[in-house]
């Protein structure tokens, strides 16, 4: 929580690699699988370019923020949010979503591990092998950002290889033809695709910060984020797309299964989860020390406790039952960044020199927050009740609203502070 110090600094490389890991990840597969179910190879891919660049735009904003400070996201916050404000509020919501799907992704990992183990005819408990896989990739996060980065230099060019080869298995013998010829069923409006798209990855836009502190210029953040998301994130749903054409899933472990190689399969599964468990568990911890004011010499204790919690209510299930709560505190969190940029970049013209910790809570960033995470939410929560009208769910327009409610209520403030001075002078 402390400003980043001189031999703490990484190079845009560095961050480059955690964001592709951060990227290459089964649900960015199964989105590839999502967008090609109702449009062409083309459009899906048009949509996941857009999609995958307006967060980049986001995560710029925000990244060269906490570059700027040498501060993380929650502690960047506490001027636009108040210091209260970001702990008791902006803080647990994101602590929540990050351990919370941390959770989740360790229980995946498990599943699939057991499952290689059982072709084996290993017998390994799926609770054993989700509590094995989460203390392991919570060890990573616990150790900073120089274990991501290393766990990131091998892990990254694996994955993409593998990703690369599932690709080339599946358009040989007859695939390409058959991608060439493809046409969906039902078509998907391109604004849901790119809902969908933008909602995959929000939550990273928002705490690009916490890894972003450590870069030490701001064009090192743009490169980072360019290089980082786009190219790893388009080939992703390329992948996942073409693979549910040529091989009817977007299940990377099932396909290599077929093909007769588990170990491929399952290799690639769990450095993608663990990659971007990684990421979920460092910014959960900065999160939880930020709430409970923890002490530097404590931060690793707090960030293994929260993330051991995250981890035993995946193992014994119950973390299965707060999916629905999850999504909706996931897209809760989107408008925060619609908050801070417009405060930081807005208002104070990315002038770090202007920046400051409020006391307490500021009130309009709070309320312009929750305005938009409000409005983001209602297609989220009509998604869990079916006999509802369903609406597509967009979390730029709770970005976008939460930036320009904070702006109007700015100019509103600003208006009756100088009619006050007027009538006082």
């Amino acid at each position: 929580m402390a400003e980043v110090k001189k031999e703490q600094a990484q190079s845009w490389a560095s961050l480059a690699f955690v964001w592709t890991g951060a990227m290459i990840c089964v649900p960015s597969l199964l989105i590839g699988g999502t967008l090609i179910a109702g449009m062409p190879l083309w459009e899906a891919l048009l949509t996941a370019f857009i999609g995958y660049g307006i967060i980049v735009v986001f995560m710029i904003y925000q990244g060269m923020q906490s570059s700027d400070l040498q501060r993380p996201t929650v502690k960047v916050a506490s001027q636009v949010f108040g210091e209260q404000g970001s702990k008791k509020i902006i803080s647990i919501i994101l602590a929540i979503s990050c351990l919370g799907w941390f959770g989740i992704q360790a229980n995946v990992c498990g599943v699939a591990f057991s499952q290689f183990l059982a072709l084996y005819g290993i017998d390994f408990p799926v609770w054993l092998s989700s509590l094995v896989w989460g203390v392991i990739m919570l060890l990573s996060a616990i150790y900073g950002i120089k274990i991501l980065n290393i766990l990131n230099y091998v892990a990254v060019p694996i994955l993409l290889l593998v990703c690369i080869y599932a690709l080339i298995v599946s358009l040989r013998d007859g695939g390409l033809q058959q991608v060439a010829a493809y046409r969906p069923e039902t078509p998907l409006p391109f604004l849901t695709g790119l809902s969908v798209t933008i909602g995959s990855f929000a939550l990273g836009a928002v705490i690009a910060g916490d890894y972003s502190q450590y870069t030490k210029s701001r064009a090192g953040v743009v490169k980072a984020a360019i290089l980082g998301i786009l190219p790893s994130g388009v080939l992703m749903i390329a992948v996942g797309a073409i693979l549910t054409v040529t091989a009817g899933t977007a299940d990377i472990t099932s396909v290599f299964t077929k093909l007769g190689l588990p170990v491929l399969g399952v290799i690639a599964l769990i450095l993608a989860t663990w990659t971007t468990n990684a990421v979920n568990a460092f910014s959960g911890g900065i999160a939880i020390v930020n709430v409970f004011n923890i002490s530097q010499e404590k931060e690793k204790l707090a960030v293994a406790i929260a993330g051991g919690a995250g981890t035993l209510l995946a193992v014994i299930g119950i973390l299965n039952h707060f999916v629905p709560i999850m999504s909706v505190l996931s897209a809760m969190v989107p408008p925060v960044a619609g908050v801070m940029i417009a405060s930081y970049w807005l208002v104070q013209k990315g002038d770090p020199s202007k920046w400051h910790e409020t006391r307490g809570i500021n009130w309009l960033g709070v309320l312009s927050w929750l305005i938009g995470a409000v409005i983001a939410c209602v297609p989220v929560i009509m998604s869990f009740f079916p006999n509802l009208p369903q609406l597509p769910n967009q979390p730029l327009i709770g970005i976008v609203l939460a930036l320009a409610i904070y702006l109007i209520g700015r100019k509103m403030t600003d208006r009756s502070k100088t009619k006050r001075f007027n009538e006082d002078y």
